[in-house]
């Protein structure tokens, strides 16, 4: 790994390995000839712009959380956290900032901007055969990462930036949310419901409306009377809640976060010093200063609060930070109104009009006003604005670390940045119960893997509109491989817990197969995070030298046995795959019924009814199944049966613990399983 600096960087902790010293100047990038280039783009100007000439053949890959395909070549993106859950393709930015691309062509390389503002990389998009990246300062890191293969080259980045968060094994189970469970008898039904129709769970989560007036660390005592209590009972019947924090702290005299927040000048500031407002769910807010040492702790430790009270996991949220208005902008809006009183709103006149309003949310404008304390000086946040989420993560992660030491805490994010997967996993955000975002579930895996973050998932089912039954069983059948397994809905939708739907045997076997699973899932999943690898991965990075491989976006290697081909198209009677090997076709609706045949090298189409999940296994793998159960505590371990292909042998190693604790800081510790010939 290679690393060349300019300027005096800001620190953004997303690298831990020690690394080269940093040159102290502009290079030609000579290790990938002359087809790199890193300059300024005047004398003048502080913007920094990396080039490469792509070949016809060159695929891109990473960017972690972004649109489109596994190859990101042709179009624009825009490192720049954004709250907007219009994931259509033309947009160019989402919640989390992974400024990581793999160059895969003539010559195959790595490149990571370590810079917290805005970054434009445009990937073919302008010229089809130019890699184009700007970074607006040139303020930055730039690691340059080689090795002989893709594979090789993640694993080297992967070290540098440090190991992935492992969550408690209950977090593996499925989990049920909502906006909004609005209370405790809500929640109780909501589990009894699942637990009737023997559909296994093991969290449900608490939206906003749990707490008192959209307060951080604080409870409704009218709909969680005894949160205490609520959590302990629900323990016992093998559930967790799972509650959310966002970043936005009320404005309320009484409060005592806030007031703590202002007595110790823990909020991000205005130029004037004053304490920054802007407008979140509570109204007016202020932003806890995360970047600060002494605020980020203190935010951290308030998490205590729910700790205390038998709460072990966490959802981040609105950190990018989301802002509805800012106050000074409000005042701008509100006060252009009279302009358009008893005015006949010609199109142009509306279009303003509309256009004053559309602009009052996440405004990138505001995020020039407001400022952080970095190391005793002072930052406007738009300079490092993709830390916030990162940083907000950090906090409670080192304050779990501090209060619970030994034991394994869930936490994961909506923004992000790399280097945050340490602390956390991420959920891919507000998506919309459309098909499409179905498929761009399965091609954001493996991207999101290369820069780290291993727990992660979709909102099952769509968060915003309205799904439907195909839709939510299509999408669990690929969701029961997705680290973190939610179904979560908008307030307003369609109600999606799946026992709302007529086809109740079909969810409810898709969803124990989750739990049948388990022991793969857990097992691949661990040994991605402590060895530095990808738990799913695009086929032309096992298959390097298939050119046909190299292009399939829509199947995933997943862990070291299987290949995912889930069907993700409305009314689909199955899908065309492509078998890079002779493999042997799985299509199981439960661990008892499955049919299996083994298919040879070449393309096929495979039949896939709604009640079955698909995938492929490979030839001298083995892959460890249990018999379920309704939680994670009663997934048998013991007694496990093998699905596997075998023709001559095979080994598998199989690793448990105790799902709390973190034995795996040890060294990873396998059951050893041995196959041999196709014997049963």
């Amino acid at each position: 790994m290679r690393k060349y600096c300019y300027g005096d960087v800001m620190k953004t902790e997303a690298i831990v390995a020690t690394i080269e010293e940093c040159t102290g100047e502009l290079l030609y990038l000579k290790h990938v000839r002359k087809k790199t280039q890193l300059k300024k783009e005047t004398e003048t100007s502080s913007e920094l712009i990396f080039t490469y000439e792509m070949s016809d053949e060159t695929i891109v890959y990473g960017l972690g959380e972004n649109v489109r395909g596994i190859n990101k070549r042709g179009h624009r993106y825009i490192s720049h956290c954004s709250d907007d859950p219009s994931h259509t393709e033309d947009k160019e930015s989402l919640y989390g900032a992974h400024n990581f691309l793999l160059i895969s062509g003539a010559e195959t390389f790595g490149i990571f901007i370590d810079f917290p503002g805005k970054i434009t990389f445009d990937i073919g998009y302008t010229c089809y055969h130019t890699l184009q990246i700007e970074i607006e300062e040139s303020n930055a890191d730039i690691y340059i990462i080689e090795g002989r293969t893709e594979q090789e080259i993640i694993t080297k980045f992967r070290k540098a930036i440090g190991k992935s968060y492992i969550p408690p094994k209950w977090a593996f189970g499925y989990g049920q949310s909502r906006w909004s469970y609005y209370s405790q008898e809500e929640v109780e039904a909501v589990v009894e419901a699942h637990r009737k129709n023997k559909i296994p769970l093991d969290s449900v989560y608490l939206d906003i409306d749990y707490m008192d007036h959209y307060k951080d660390f604080t409870v409704n005592s009218e709909t969680f009377p005894d949160l205490s209590a609520f959590a302990k009972k629900m323990k016992q019947k093998g559930i967790h809640l799972v509650p959310i924090i966002d970043a936005g702290v009320k404005i309320e005299e009484g409060y005592e976060t806030y007031e703590e927040g202002v007595a110790n000048q823990y909020f991000c500031k205005n130029e004037d010093g004053s304490d920054y407002v802007a407008g979140v769910w509570p109204g007016r807010v202020h932003f806890p200063d995360v970047l600060k040492k002494e605020a980020r702790e203190w935010f951290g430790n308030k998490y205590k609060v729910l700790l205390d009270q038998g709460i072990d996991g966490f959802w981040n949220d609105m950190n990018e930070p989301a802002i509805f208005y800012s106050e000074e902008r409000l005042k701008e809006v509100l006060s252009s109104m009279q302009e358009y009183q008893d005015k006949n709103l010609d199109l142009d006149m509306f279009w303003k009009f509309k256009g004053s309003v559309n602009e009052l949310s996440n405004n990138v404008e505001d995020y020039k006003l407001f400022f952080h304390e970095i190391d005793g000086k002072k930052i406007s946040h738009d300079k490092v604005h993709n830390l916030y989420g990162f940083q907000m993560t950090k906090a409670a992660g080192e304050a779990f670390l501090a209060l619970k030491e030994e034991e394994r805490i869930l936490l994961f994010s909506r923004a992000s940045y790399i280097g945050m997967h340490r602390y956390g996993g991420i959920w891919t955000g507000d998506n919309i119960s459309i098909w499409s975002h179905l498929l761009l579930n399965i091609k954001m895996m493996p991207s999101l893997n290369m820069c780290g973050f291993l727990f992660s998932g979709a909102d099952i089912g769509g968060f915003g509109g309205n799904t439907t039954e195909d839709l939510m069983l299509r999408w669990l059948a690929f969701g029961i491989f997705t680290p973190l397994m939610r179904n979560h809905s908008a307030l307003g939708t369609r109600r999606q817990e799946v026992y709302q739907f007529e086809n109740l045997p079909a969810f409810r076997n898709i969803i124990t197969l989750r739990y049948a699973l388990l022991p793969y899932i857990y097992s691949e999943f661990v040994k991605a995070a402590r060895l530095d690898g990808m738990l799913f991965k695009p086929l032309g990075f096992v298959f390097t030298q298939d050119d046909f491989a190299r292009r399939v976006e829509d199947q995933l290697f997943y862990g070291e046995s299987i290949m995912l081909t889930p069907v993700y198209e409305q009314n689909a009677k199955g899908r065309y795959v492509y078998l890079p090997e002779r493999m042997k076709f799985m299509k199981m609706k439960t661990v008892d019924d499955y049919v299996e045949e083994i298919m040879e090298k070449g393309h096929h189409f495979i039949e896939v009814a709604i009640d079955e999940v698909p995938f492929f296994i490979r030839e001298n793998h083995i892959v460890p199944i249990s018999k379920g159960g309704e939680n994670v505590e009663e997934v048998d371990y013991k007694n496990l049966t093998l699905l596997h292909y075998v023709t001559t042998q095979a080994t598998y190693e199989l690793y448990n613990d105790d799902g709390y604790h973190k034995e795996y800081e040890k060294g990873l510790v396998f059951e050893t399983i041995h196959v041999k010939s196709e014997e049963k």
